[in-house]
This record gives C-alpha cells, structure tokens and sequence, in this order.
C-alpha cells in the first residue's frame, strides 16, 4: 500500500500587487473570507492611501479629495501593506520583486501616510496613521527584496498611452493616476486668463477632463480634439446633450482630427482617416499652453516581461475566474486582464469592469483554498456614467456588450447619479463584501505521497 505524509499547515501566502479598485477590493474581499491564521495576505502599492481614479479630472482642477489611507480601510482584517514598487515578477519562480521607497506602517501608527490632509501628497510625505492590523516591515530607503507567494493577485493596472506621438511624454500632461493630476494641477494654477489648453482624446477621460476645465476654469480657451465625431458611440439624445454642455462652456471641438505630434506650445493634427476634414486637407496646428493627452490606457509592462501569457497589447489572459490561463496560482484583474464579456468581445478598461473581476477572483481563490467549487458570473454593462463638470452628467444606458440603448439620462440628475457612483465605488472598497456577513474558513491541509513511498504485503 502507499504511505502518505500529511504536511504540516502553513500560512498560504497571498501577494496582491495593485491597489487600485480591483487590487484593493480584492485583498480586502479575500481577507474577510479566509482565516488569519491559515493565510497571509499582503497588498503591495507604491501609495499608502487609495486614490479615488475617476476623480483625477476633480484634483486636477483643484478640487480637494477625501484621503483614504489603508492604515484605516484594512484596519482589523490582517491585510499586510507594503508601501513599495513592484519592479519584476517572476512567475515560475513564484516571487514579487519590489524597491521599497517609503517605509509601511507597523500597526502601531508610524506608518506613512501620503497627503493625508488635502489628497495632494506624492506618496512619500511621513505621516503618523492609527494604531490597526495593517502590518509593514520595509523596506525602506531604495532597498531591494523578493517576495515569495502561492498565490498571486496581479493588480497593476494601467497608465496613460501615448502611442509614440512625437512630443507627448515630453510635453503633454495625464490625469491618469495622482502624480499627473496633480502636475497638471500645478500647470493650470499658473495659466492666465485666455490661455489655451488643448484635451487630446474624445472618449470619457476626454470629455470630463474638458468639461471638468472649462467650468472650473472660464477664463481659459478650451478645445477638444476627437479623431471620430463628438460622442459618436453615444445615442442620439447622448450625443445632443453632449454638444449643448461643450457650447455652453465654450469648449472648441475639433471632430474628425488627429495629432501627430505636441509641442510645447501647440499640437499638430491632421484630418483622420475615413473623417471629414473640419478646416483643412493637410497639417495644421492648435495653440496650447497645455496640452492634456487621454487617449486610452496602456496596461502596465511587467506583465509582457514574465512567463505569463499575455495578448498583443500585454494584458494577462484569464478563464471565467481571473486565473491565469498559463499560470494557475496567477490570478489577473482590473485593467491588467484580458476578459471575455458578452458576445466574446474583451471587456474595455474600467472601473465598471475592473469591480466585479476583483470580486471573482478573491472568490475564485477562497473557494479553492476552502475546498469548494468556484462559481462564475457574467460580466456585463448596464450604463457609462460621464460627468461634466460639477452641475452636468450623462448616463448612456448600454445593452450587456455596451452598445448604447436610446434612453439617456441628461443633466443634474445624471450628474448626481454619477456622484452616487463614484461615492458607491470607494465605498466598495472599504467594504468588499456590500455589507454582507461573511464566515471566515479554513484553507485544507495538503496531503501528498512521501517522496519515496514503499509498498507493504498484507498477510
């Protein structure tokens, strides 16, 4: 008969790399399914607070933030934070690498807080945070350290593109993370009245980083630069209301228009392909004392340099419980996966898709541990949700592969739903699982044959 040798539990150790809506959502989730003694669950970000990313066009602005530090959001869970940068992964070695730059807190207060006053720090600004189970033991300074896992949450999101456009990264600005929003910030405070600030990209950044401008900014000559027609993926009543706020703020859009390169006082565009040319058949250029480029987003690159596989633009490829299709302890989420949605098609960056994967994953991954079947749910869209500005909004109500439907919903109340969302998100994330009770569980002892097993006659 075969003897077998039950290994002796210990700690299953989970490493969640992000913390952004999917990276936050997810530890705190799977903190609150498994128990503390069976599992150790560590969230790596390079900031010790959260930060609210569909409200960069409000900071950039100047408009003051709540600070939300993880000192108090993972309070009590067991949720150990490392304040540090993830520089490599090594997927088949099973190991985070990570330079720390500021140390985390301790669970004793003395851990750093980024800007906990106003929302504007850089991440490195020491601050004292409240006693609490978010635990850190470095590293400090500019050190270096791998961290072993079982399991991996890959969380790390994405950053601005700026397909190589000549002149981009070094003259244009991004609101999609804090450090940019909060550049951008700084640039807008000195413009004077009737400078020109030019916002390249057509889509939702696009339109709320413009309106967001204009109406706190009247003084300054906004435009808008779209390489398709003015929302054109909108319905009808979407795309009239759409035109009506950028008249009412004075915002110049140029439909149909491309750039080709930014300059650090203007932008060259040329018509787009298959568009109709606005003014000219050729080159031309459009003032900018600033130019904002929202373009999409580019996944982070630490994915393409693994052994993970990965598709054309770098995203993880993942089955219906985020789990890497190569890599089965490698769980993707957020903006870093590729998810098929409805009609097979891949789910679009977001915050409304990046949500729901951080749910299935930390669930995927409890139940695995637990000894249960993991269950799948569809993903789908019910709504895109644009503010523009402070006292406008529209809601495009979209079928499940986010087409949009004819109903819209249009002005204040659109702009208050759009409140509620955006309200509602960051409440999700400190509270991962709505509210509901949960049990903690246990993970399963392994049991595995010895390595040399022997074999015994009865009789």
């Amino acid at each position: 008969m075969q003897v077998t040798q039950v290994r002796k539990l210990t700690q299953h150790r989970v490493i969640v790399i992000g913390a952004g809506y999917a990276g936050a959502i997810a530890a705190g989730r799977l903190a609150r399914r498994l128990r503390n003694e069976d599992v150790t669950i560590t969230l790596v970000n390079p900031e010790p607070d959260f930060v609210e990313r569909v409200r960069m066009h409000q900071l950039a602005v100047g408009q003051e933030l709540r600070p939300r530090p993880f000192s108090e959001m993972f309070a009590g869970t067991g949720v150990r934070l490392r304040v540090a940068r993830v520089t490599a992964v090594d997927a088949t070695g099973r190991t985070v690498t990570i330079e720390g730059e500021t140390g985390a807190g301790n669970g004793t207060g003395t851990g750093t807080e980024a800007g906990k006053s106003n929302g504007t720090g850089d991440g490195t600004e020491a601050g004292n945070g409240p006693a609490g189970d978010v635990t850190g033991t470095g590293p400090t300074g500019n050190t270096t350290e791998q961290l072993p896992y079982d399991t991996l949450v890959y969380a790390l999101g994405s950053s601005w593109n700026t397909h190589d456009i000549p002149g981009t990264a070094e003259h244009a600005h991004d609101i999609a993370g804090r450090p940019g929003a909060l550049r951008l910030r700084e640039r807008l405070t000195a413009l004077g009245t009737g400078q020109p600030v030019v916002v390249v990209g057509g889509g939702l950044t696009g339109l709320e980083a413009a309106t967001e401008i204009a109406e706190a900014r009247p003084d300054l000559d906004v435009a808008l630069v779209a390489r398709t027609a003015l929302g054109d993926w909108l319905s009808p009543k979407g795309r009239r209301h759409l035109r009506k706020v950028c008249a009412r703020l004075g915002i110049t859009v140029h439909e149909h228009t491309t750039v080709t390169a930014v300059g650090h006082d203007h932008v060259t565009t040329t018509p787009s392909p298959n568009g109709l040319a606005q003014a000219t058949t050729g080159p031309a250029t459009i003032p900018a004392a600033v130019t904002v480029w929202t373009t999409g987003f580019a996944v982070h690159p630490i994915a393409r340099a693994t052994a993970l596989k990965v598709d054309a633009t770098g995203r993880i490829e993942v089955d219906g419980t985020m789990r890497s299709v190569s890599h089965p302890d490698v769980y993707a989420i957020g903006d870093a996966a590729l998810v098929t949605g409805p009609g097979d098609k891949p789910l679009r960056m977001s915050c409304a898709s990046g949500i729901p994967t951080a749910w299935q994953a930390a669930d995927s991954i409890a139940s695995r541990l637990t000894g249960t079947k993991p269950t799948t749910v569809p993903l789908r869209y019910f709504n895109q949700c644009i503010s523009l500005g402070r006292k406008d909004g529209l809601i495009q109500y979209v079928t499940a592969d986010d087409q949009a439907r004819p109903a819209a919903l249009t002005g204040r109340t659109a702009a208050l739903y759009k409140e509620l969302v955006c309200k509602g998100a960051a409440w999700g994330v400190a509270n991962p699982t709505l509210g509901r009770p949960t049990r903690r569980r246990a993970v399963l002892q392994e049991s595995a044959p010895l390595p040399h097993a022997t074999t015994a006659n009865a009789g």
